[in-house]
């Protein structure tokens, strides 16, 4: 067997994550590709992550450079699995024990579009953008995402793909639904190992009933929302929506909240909140049926809609009948306003994701390439965090404990690892909830374990030896010298 020739080192920490995923790539310049591909995402630029953007070109010149070339073809043409990279990158977290998933976390499942123009790259069609509020040109993703009071990352990814787009439209064979690939992306999660205490979503998966039912025929719990104006069949004097049984609850005030329960929230900053909860009953939902409606809120009185949540769980109260016939743990109210509060953290991993790693900025037509590079920024993202744990945690980011939970201790390092099938069986051990994550800043900003990775790499590219040049150098062009068009 011809021996292995020697991939240049990426600078610095890098070189140590992506050593580890030489074994998923076959030849010299896949494996070379990979460590600059990660290089340009991890640097910070003054504008986009272009294929140009990582190697520090012209926009438009210099997209015939040999660099941004290199990696056109590594992206586009090279034949390396991506999907082999992305379930290294989850066997690297799965046993790390600063990062492993543990039965305290939850797996929050999402979609985010963003525009493309033009209808010849893979996905992208006229539909509804999350990111724009409103139907426009361009492709959405369903992603997963494990999160615990400490730490947040991606799982998987899978694009959606319009009916307009396929032969047969809705009638082809080739279409799913957002909610029949959440649940793709559910299993893929329990396939690679991940536990978690429940599965949470937005209202657009908490009303679809093939994305609940999935869920339940599985015995996996659940915390997803629902609209406020969600109704229900029921005769006409009855109780139809969530905002209608919350009106019908007594609420005397602080001091004599009567059907609210007081639930302290403790933010990543450290202040505390006091909000209030409630079980609704209305419809099929009941504190002591299969699936519980929660009304969640920080003034009972008047359930302002920007701080007021509507949630149903399969997740059964303490001390009733369906307690005990049920396949995973009961949960209190205060342990319901949680998980379902972890849920902040995908909204802060795509603005990272997005405006620091150039999650949308790919400039590819095929499905493997755009799904190659999502698999890359995913890489990214996990070396932050990787470069983040090795240098330790600040020495004041002491986690109190919180009053929402229980004060049982929790080690990510000791958790055992549970297999497909075993998610949710039998007492689970809920960790001690921690600093919650406090609602995404008004401005572009990383989060702290984004910060150091970044600076570490500009700093050890900058100091690094200049590369021999492989081309004899050009006559420079006369005019005035160009301005550089990145750091």
């Amino acid at each position: 067997m011809t021996k292995r020739v020697p991939c240049p080192p990426a600078p610095g920490p890098l070189e140590g994550y992506a050593a580890q995923f030489d074994d998923r790539l076959g030849t010299l310049a896949q494996r070379r590709g990979f460590r600059e591909y990660l290089q340009g995402l991890l640097l910070p630029r003054d504008r986009h992550k272009t294929l140009t953007g990582l190697v520090g070109t012209e926009p438009v010149v210099g997209a015939q450079d040999a660099a941004a070339q290199r990696l056109q073809f590594f992206l586009s043409e090279s034949p390396w699995d991506g999907e082999a990279v992305n379930d290294r990158r989850l066997e690297l977290l799965v046993s790390d024990p600063a990062m492993a998933p543990h039965d305290g976390g939850v797996l929050v499942i999402d979609d985010s579009g963003d525009r493309k123009a033009g209808t010849k790259t893979a996905h992208v069609a006229k539909q509804y953008l999350g990111s724009v509020g409103k139907i426009d040109g361009g492709i959405v993703a369903v992603t997963s995402l494990w999160a615990d009071e400490r730490v947040y990352y991606p799982l998987h990814v899978r694009p959606y793909t319009p009916a307009a787009r396929l032969p047969k439209g809705k009638a082809d064979p080739a279409f799913r639904t957002k909610p029949h690939l959440a649940v793709d992306l559910v299993d893929a999660a329990l396939d690679a190992g991940f536990s978690f205490r429940a599965v949470v979503a937005d209202c657009f998966y908490g009303e679809n009933r093939t994305f609940e039912v999935a869920l339940a025929d599985a015995s996996l719990p659940y915390v997803v929302a629902l609209k406020p104006s969600s109704g229900v069949l029921a005769p006409a004097d009855a109780l139809h929506t969530p905002t209608e049984a919350a009106h019908a609850l007594r609420w005397d005030g602080p001091d004599t909240p009567g059907d609210w329960t007081r639930v302290t929230r403790r933010f990543r900053d450290g202040h505390e909140e006091a909000w209030w909860a409630a079980d609704l009953i209305y419809g099929p939902y009941g504190p002591d049926k299969e699936r519980r409606a929660v009304v969640v809120t920080t003034n009972p009185a008047t359930l302002p809609p920007l701080t007021t949540w509507y949630l149903t769980t399969n997740l059964p109260r303490p001390g009733t009948p369906s307690a005990a016939d049920a396949p995973f743990a009961p949960a209190d109210l205060a342990e319901i306003v949680r998980l379902y509060g972890l849920r902040t953290w995908v909204e802060q991993g795509y603005k990272q994701l997005k405006q620091e790693l150039g999650w949308a900025d790919f400039m590819v037509r095929s499905d493997p390439a755009i799904r190659r590079h999502w698999h890359l920024v995913c890489c990214a993202f996990s070396f932050c965090w990787r470069v983040w744990f090795a240098t330790g945690p600040p020495t004041d980011d002491r986690v109190p404990p919180d009053s929402t939970g229980p004060a049982a201790s929790h080690d990510p390092a000791t958790a055992p690892v549970t297999g497909r099938g075993e998610n949710g069986r039998g007492p689970l051990r809920v960790p001690t909830p921690c600093l919650l994550a406090e609602d995404a800043p008004p401005r572009p900003q990383l989060a702290g374990s984004l910060d150091l990775p970044l600076a570490l790499l500009a700093r050890l590219v900058a100091r690094a030896p200049a590369s021999r040049a492989t081309r004899a150098p050009r006559r420079p062009r006369p005019g005035p010298p160009a301005l550089p068009l990145s750091p």
